[in-house]
């Protein structure tokens, strides 16, 4: 049986996300942290902790956006992913989630809170291959909520981060 992205599409019910890719909240804890123990930049009650499972396709990519917690990102299947990632400062970092060390991917690796942050097909980008895939994790403590979900504007991420200009107007889609 071939466990190509149409698989894990079909096998773990993915969802298309808003940013771009296939997407099912596995976990949501049962603990709920109140508005009042959080900081002022979440509104309103949150699981203690989220996860999901998130798959990106060949001809696909996440586009940037920024969340209000950390989000810690792991590598289950497929090939390597690349997430961009800009903090508020504008540092551009690239982290490659993959099961090979030795070419300088990790299994697992976190992007800070308020940092923006896309993510695409190493591979494909490279080769233009049409048969790769990735299937990865995404857990986020506090837990998700679209509350604390921005999707970036091209012209306004842009104009406040000129020298990554190119990559904000490949990973963007408005």
């Amino acid at each position: 049986m071939i466990r190509n992205a149409q698989y894990w599409i079909e096998h773990l019910g993915l969802e298309s996300h808003p940013e771009g890719g296939w997407y099912r909240q596995s976990y949501r804890a049962d603990l709920l942290l109140p508005e009042q123990i959080l900081p002022e930049k979440f509104k309103g009650t949150r699981a203690a902790s989220t996860a999901i499972y998130f798959l990106l396709g060949s001809d696909d990519f996440s586009a940037f956006h920024r969340l209000q917690s950390d989000e810690l990102w792991h590598h289950y299947a497929g090939d390597p992913v690349r997430v961009h990632v800009i903090d508020a400062e504008g540092n551009y970092s690239q982290i490659t989630l993959g099961s090979d060390p030795e070419a300088g991917q990790t299994f697992q690796a976190a992007v800070k809170a308020g940092c923006w942050f896309a993510s695409d097909l190493e591979e494909a980008f490279h080769e233009k291959r049409e048969d790769t895939f990735a299937l990865v994790g995404c857990t986020v403590a506090p837990g998700f909520d679209f509350e604390d979900f921005e999707l970036a504007k091209r012209d306004e991420l842009g104009q406040l981060y000129p020298q990554h200009r190119q990559l904000v107007d490949r990973l963007t889609r408005s």
